[in-house]
Order: structure tokens, then C-alpha cells, then sequence
């Protein structure tokens, strides 16, 4: 394998690979939301059926004497989408190139081909993320610890989205659903099976304004902040409770119970809430605005018979595409 010249001495102990392959995958967060940036926990679920893959490989470029990143997104996003993934990716790979101590800073040739669509609090920036360091990590032959991706793709999440809680860095690479508190996450027990549909609304929410509008909402009274994290932490641990002992409707009615929460905040709309009705009437056992808000998806919990005459009304109330994640049973082991 020919190499070009820019990177002679990066791989001194490390194996030389042409391409770096790296992977990523979707999030929902089933509880939690907002709360979970003050402390409170949060419930994430992975979706493994949306994918990013990342590609980098070294480039013939030879303008510029910075080296760097050429980024190109395959896919349907939009040109906007794809400028401000690329300035935020310039950075997280010039932090990886630091992190590994590379010489020089070669330039790269990164594809990234992403099925999470973006802005629906579904985890995109995180999971684009973490397939770009994957592969970067491939393409040099270093063998990162978890700890070490997680930092770098906190970094860029918080480049984005202002300060990240650190859910979706986490989540965006777990085969399990999680529960994740105060900066840790573990696996969360599942006592029963079930369906989750996830709805796109067509809309993009915005995590930035999310935050803004729910912060000046905090200041508008005393007490507004600490009594929203009291019934958030609640209905999130009354939640862990009943998955974890097989109460499908129970932990239903706390998603149903939290998209109330959000809806009081400000953080829901019009058409977020009549795709959670819908999803309600048809006999989804709860149903809740994923994500920052103010547009983005809906998640619903069926049972599997249920879940096409959910899907229907989901379509019908204005969703332009949904997604079906099952929920196994993972019983917990008693330490």
C-alpha cells in the first residue's frame, strides 16, 4: 500500500490501513429529556436499525499546507445540514489527531453516510460523531477504550448542541436500553416485550431553543425549576420500575405522564400533540414527544398486534415516516 507522503511517521507502532471503517446508530430517549442536563436520570432506548457510516481515507489533496478533513455526506440532508456537520467534524477530527498525539495532521477524505435524519431527537450529530471516530481510529490502527470515545464525541456534542448531558454520546453506541445518571449509564432491566414506534413529524425541533425556552420558563417563578425536576426524576424512576418488573402499562402511562410535563413547559406543538393522541387512541399504551422538542418525533409503546392500526393513525395524524424498535425482555441479574 502506497501512502502519501504526508503521513510518513504517523504510523511508527500502529498498523496502516487505506480505509477506516466506523459505525453508529440512532437514539430515543424514552425519559428524561431536560431534566437529565440538571442531573435527574434519563431512559435511553438505541435504535440500531438507523445507522451512520463513516469511511476516511487519506487523500491526494495537496493544497494547504493545515491539512484537514474533505467531508462529504451521502444522503438526503440538506445542504445546510451537511455545512454545519462539516465545520463542527473538522473539529472533533482535529481533536482526535490531538487526543492520539498524529504527527504532521494529514489530510483526510471522509464519507460519512447517514440514515438518522437530523434535527428529530434522534441522536444524529452524536452518531455521526462517533462513526467518524471510529473510523478515524481504524484508519491509524489505534485501539480507543470506550472512555476515550466518549470524550471526543462529548466534545463535539457539545460544540453543537451547547452544554450535552452526555446521554446521546452514550447512547448512540449501546445494545441495550439504558438508564443514565449523573455522567454513568448501565444496561436497564426489561421484564417484558413490547414495540416502540418512532414517528417523524417532518419537523425539525431545535435542542438550542429547547433549552433557551425552558430556561427562561425556570425564571419565570420560584420554585418552577426544582418542582419540574422533582416530577421528571419521579416519573423516570417510576418508569425504571416498571420495565424492569414487565408493567408494559405502567410504563406506558409514564411516557404519556412525561410528554404531559413537556407539553406544560412549552416544548411540545400542535402537531407533535395530535400524533401523540392518535397514537393514543388506536391503543398505543403511551405516547410522548422524543428528543429536545419543538418538533422532532414521537415515540409510542404498542404490543406487536397493535402496532399496524398505531402505525395507521400515527400516518394519518401527519407522520411523514415511522420506524419500529422491539423491546425484549433483558431481566436484570440479582448481584
Amino acid at each position: 500500500m502506497t501512502l502519501p507522503a504526508s503521513v510518513e511517521g504517523v504510523f511508527e507502532n500502529h498498523r496502516a490501513r487505506s480505509v477506516g471503517i466506523g459505525r453508529a446508530h440512532a437514539k430515543a430517549i424514552l425519559l428524561g429529556e431536560h431534566a437529565v442536563v440538571y442531573g435527574a436520570p434519563a431512559l435511553a432506548l438505541p435504535i440500531e436499525q438507523l445507522t451512520a457510516t463513516a469511511s476516511a481515507g487519506w487523500s491526494s489533496h495537496t493544497g494547504g499546507a493545515q491539512g484537514g478533513l474533505s467531508f462529504t455526506m451521502t444522503g438526503s440532508a440538506s445542504r445546510a445540514v451537511v455545512t454545519q456537520a462539516s465545520e463542527g467534524l473538522q473539529q472533533l477530527a482535529a481533536a482526535f489527531m490531538e487526543r492520539m498525539g498524529v504527527p504532521g495532521r494529514p489530510h483526510l477524505d471522509v464519507i460519512l453516510d447517514g440514515a438518522v435524519p437530523p434535527g428529530r431527537g434522534l441522536g444524529s450529530s452524536a452518531a455521526n460523531s462517533r462513526a467518524i471516530v471510529l473510523a478515524l481510529a481504524d484508519l491509524f490502527g489505534r485501539e480507543l477504550a470506550d472512555s476515550t470515545v466518549f470524550d471526543l464525541v462529548q466534545t463535539a456534542e457539545n460544540m453543537t448542541h451547547g452544554r450535552a448531558s452526555g446521554v446521546d454520546a452514550m447512547a448512540v453506541g449501546a445494545r441495550a436500553p439504558l438508564l443514565f445518571h449523573a455522567g454513568r449509564a448501565q444496561e436497564l432491566a426489561v421484564g417484558c416485550d413490547g414495540l416502540f414506534l418512532i414517528a417523524d413529524s417532518g419537523t425539525a425541533g431545535s435542542t438550542k431553543e429547547a433549552v433557551a425556552l425552558l430556561r427562561a420558563g425556570f425564571g419565570r417563578g420560584a420554585g418552577v425549576r426544582e418542582r419540574f425536576l422533582r416530577r421528571a426524576t419521579q416519573l423516570t424512576e417510576e418508569a425504571r420500575q416498571a420495565l424492569a418488573e414487565g408493567e408494559a402499562a405502567e410504563f406506558g402511562a409514564r411516557l404519556t405522564g412525561y410528554h404531559e410535563l413537556l407539553r406544560a413547559a412549552g416544548l411540545s406543538t400542535a402537531g407533535i400533540d395530535a400524533m401523540v393522541q392518535a397514537a393514543l387512541r388506536a391503543g398505543s399504551l403511551g405516547a410522548k414527544i422524543t428528543g429536545g422538542g419543538l418538533g422532532g418525533c414521537v415515540l409510542a409503546l404498542t404490543q406487536p398486534e397493535q402496532a399496524r392500526e398505531v402505525a395507521r393513525h400515527l400516518h394519518d395524524a401527519g407522520a411523514v415516516q415511522t420506524w419500529a424498535v422491539p423491546l425484549r425482555r433483558l431481566p436484570r441479574h440479582a448481584h
